[in-house]
């Protein structure tokens, strides 16, 4: 792990003169890193449009320049589309992309000119039917694969496939649009492998709902679960982008339908640094060779996905060229699963004394926005944008 794999040297000075100017922790946006990540999706991605989950990181910053780009957006609450039709995107660039909503959202959507949504269940497709009168509605199904990933997702999410042949069935009859389907196979995912099968089985669908119902669908949401640039090795983004259209082309020799895709991670993710302040360090016994180093950020206020040490951030301190040691990292607050690496210490320089700053890199998505509002009475992650300073 080398941090000018993640920062360049002038990059890394202003970084740290900055660190000296803002009370920590705080979470900094460099708005240039996520254009620059849009157009590697954009241009990768050439077969697909881009649906930004808001959720990785909603900050009125990302949402204005991705707007500017181009992007559409997947939201997963009326408050992220009122966040971004408020900034000024027209409701026909969003997806309602959460199975999971209110009947009184789905109709205040609707009111407000969302007219593409997601579903995995009777309640909730009537409930579109009903509230959403002649929406585009897609099916997301059941993605094994999404155990593979560093983040995965549970079953929470999605149906089997024969559920979602039944649910489109009946999209059509509750005069609804039956649009297409989507799948997510797992934040963080390296196996690339888990698209193919996923793609397989939606390939399954559209062609016996065309044969067997007549139903023609339209569309394929990919989801999203590409990878952030971390310490864990990943492939490059054309390899991911280049493999999904093999298999896209095997499964769809007529022609691709219309192919989204919802990167949050992989648009956000490289474009933040959270830097924080080593508030205590201590030793459990008189001879323990391992230290515990407490951050005044943990789980709480910009760290969650270290739990189970599923995300493994870069994390470097200024005293580069030092001699390392193993260390555990914990968070501030008063509760024991404020732990953010234990099972796999961080290497960390010996010399790192209370006061000093650490910087946890690709700390762009998923931080800031899964931070609680005041546990122990901390604040949440303050968030700064680079070209703002």
């Amino acid at each position: 792990m080398n941090r000018k794999d993640y920062c360049e040297d002038a990059q890394w000075e202003f970084l740290k003169k900055s660190s000296e100017k803002l009370n920590t922790p705080f979470l900094l946006l460099d708005l240039d890193e996520v254009r620059r990540n849009y157009a590697n999706l954009h241009s990768h991605f050439d077969y697909a449009k881009i649906y930004y989950a808001v959720k990785a990181n909603p900050h009125p910053a990302i949402i204005k320049a991705l707007a500017e780009e181009g992007s559409n957006f997947d939201i997963a609450s009326i408050y992220e589309m009122d966040q971004v039709l408020g900034l000024g995107v027209s409701p026909e660039r969003l997806s309602f992309g959460n199975t999971i909503k209110k009947p009184n959202d789905i109709a205040y959507a609707f009111g407000k000119g969302v007219t593409l949504y997601v579903s995995d269940c009777e309640s909730d497709l009537r409930a579109i039917a009903h509230n959403a009168p002649g929406s585009r509605v897609f099916i997301r199904i059941l993605s094994e694969g999404a155990t593979t990933a560093d983040w995965p997702l549970s079953r929470k999410f999605g149906c089997q496939a024969d559920m979602a042949y039944d649910l489109l069935v009946l999209a059509r009859d509750l005069g609804l649009n039956p649009y297409g389907l989507s799948f997510h196979v797992g934040s963080q995912q390296r196996e690339i492998g888990t698209w193919d099968a996923a793609i397989a089985k939606v390939s399954f669908l559209f062609h016996s709902l065309l044969e067997e119902e007549g139903i023609s669908l339209k569309m394929i949401n990919l989801g999203g679960g590409f990878p952030s640039h971390y310490t864990t090795r990943a492939n490059p983004l054309d390899v991911y982008a280049s493999e999904i259209r093999r298999y896209l082309d095997d499964d769809f020799p007529e022609g691709l339908p219309e192919i989204l895709i919802e990167p949050g991670r992989a648009m956000t993710g490289s474009a933040g640094v959270i830097v924080s302040e080593v508030v205590q360090m201590s030793r459990k016994s008189r001879h323990s060779l391992l230290r515990w180093i407490y951050l005044d950020a943990g789980k709480f206020n910009g760290m969650i996905e270290t739990l189970e040490e599923a995300i493994r951030y870069p994390i470097f301190s200024a005293r580069e060229g030092e001699e390392l040691e193993p260390a555990v990292l914990a968070g501030p607050t008063c509760d024991s699963t404020d732990i953010m690496y234990e099972q796999a210490p961080y290497p960390l320089p010996i010399g790192l004394c209370e006061g000093d700053k650490v910087f946890v890199f690709s700390a762009g998505a998923y931080t800031s926005t899964y931070c609680s509002v005041e546990f122990n009475g901390f604040p949440p992650l303050q968030t700064h944008v680079l070209q703002e300073l």
